[in-house]
C-alpha cells in the first residue's frame, strides 16, 4: 500500500495537469486523479509503466467526462470558459508546466475536439508514443497522425498570443480596465485588435447589472466589443466595481468584486501589440476556489 501512493504521488502533479488540460475544470480534473488512484489500488497485474497506465486511465476519464459534458454545455446555451486558476494558491507543484496553462491556451484546447485535444497533449505534452494513443482511443496510429496534425493547425494559429512578454501583458490589461472605468471608446480603440473577440461566461444563471444584460454569444470585432463594454460603463456599473489585479494561469488577471461580492475573472490574450480576445468569467461555479482564496 506504502509503495503504491509513493508511486501515485510521483506522477499526480502530471496527472492532474492533463486532466486540467482536457477538462478546463479543477474539481472534476481532481475527481479524475481520484478515479485514477483507485482504479491503480485495484489493478490485479503488475504495470511496467505506472506513468503510461495512470495517463491512460486518467485520459479515458476525461473523454468520457467530455462526452458527457457536451450535452450539458450545449443545454446552457451560452459560452464556456475554462476554470481561471491561482496557480501559487494551488501550489505549484500540482500544476506543472505553467507556460502552457495560459487562459489563451486552454481555449485553443477547448475549441479541439475532445480526440484532437487528447492526441495533443498525450503526444506533444506528456510524449506518449502514437502506438498507446492509438490503443487509448481505439482508432488507429494513422487516424490519430491525423489528430495530430489538425490539432497543431489549430493551435499554431493562435500561438503568437502566447510568446508576449508579461510587462505588456499587463501593461495591456491595466490599460483595457482604466478605458473601462472611463469609458473612453477611443483608448479602447487604440487597445484593441479590429477581430477582436470577448467571451463571457455566465454560466447555468446569466445575471443582469443595471440594466445591460448579460452577454450569452461571443462578441466578434473590436466596434461590438466596444459599444459593449462602454454602455456597461455608461450603466455606472463600472464605478460600484472594485479591480483587484492577480495572476491567473500564470498571467496578470483582474478580479472584479461587485457590492462585496466576486463577481468575474478578467483575462486578456495579447499578441502584435494589441489585445485579440477578452475572457470574462463570472460563473459561481468556476469562481468558487478564487472566492475561498480571495
Amino acid at each position: 500500500m506504502s509503495q503504491d501512493l509513493d508511486i501515485f504521488e510521483r506522477h499526480r502533479a502530471s496527472l492532474l495537469a492533463l486532466a486540467y488540460r482536457m477538462l478546463g475544470d479543477v474539481a472534476r480534473a481532481e475527481d479524475a486523479v481520484q478515479e485514477a488512484w483507485v482504479r491503480w489500488q485495484k489493478r490485479t497485474a503488475e504495470v511496467d509503466s505506472p506513468q503510461a497506465f495512470l495517463i491512460t486511465i486518467v485520459a479515458r476519464l476525461c473523454l468520457d467526462e467530455l462526452s458527457s459534458a457536451r450535452a450539458r454545455y450545449e443545454e446552457s446555451g451560452s459560452p464556456r470558459l475554462p476554470e481561471p486558476i491561482d496557480l501559487q494558491r494551488v501550489g505549484a507543484e500540482r500544476v506543472e508546466m505553467l507556460d502552457r496553462v495560459s487562459m489563451a491556451f486552454m481555449v485553443l484546447l477547448q475549441r479541439l475536439t475532445p480526440a484532437e485535444r487528447a492526441v495533443f497533449l498525450l503526444h506533444e505534452v506528456f510524449e506518449l508514443q502514437h502506438a498507446a494513443i492509438a490503443e487509448l482511443l481505439g482508432r488507429s496510429e494513422a487516424a490519430c497522425r491525423q489528430l495530430l496534425r489538425q490539432a497543431k493547425r489549430s493551435v499554431a494559429s493562435g500561438r503568437r498570443m502566447l510568446e508576449t512578454s508579461r510587462e505588456e501583458h499587463q501593461r495591456l490589461l491595466r490599460a483595457f480596465v482604466a478605458a473601462i472605468q472611463q469609458g473612453d471608446d477611443s483608448a479602447l480603440l487604440e487597445l484593441l485588435a479590429d477581430d477582436a473577440t470577448l467571451i463571457v461566461d455566465s454560466g447555468r444563471t446569466p445575471q443582469t447589472y443595471g440594466k445591460l444584460r448579460q452577454v450569452v454569444r461571443p462578441v466578434v470585432g473590436r466596434k461590438r466589443v466596444i459599444a459593449l463594454v462602454c454602455a456597461f460603463a455608461r450603466q455606472g456599473v463600472s464605478t460600484r466595481l472594485h479591480f483587484l489585479e492577480r495572476e491567473l494561469n500564470g498571467e496578470p488577471a483582474v478580479l472584479t468584486r461587485l457590492d462585496g461580492r466576486l463577481l468575474s475573472a478578467l483575462l486578456v490574450a495579447v499578441a502584435d501589440g494589441r489585445i485579440q480576445h477578452v475572457y470574462l468569467q463570472n460563473d459561481p461555479e468556476r469562481l468558487r476556489l478564487l472566492e475561498q482564496s480571495n
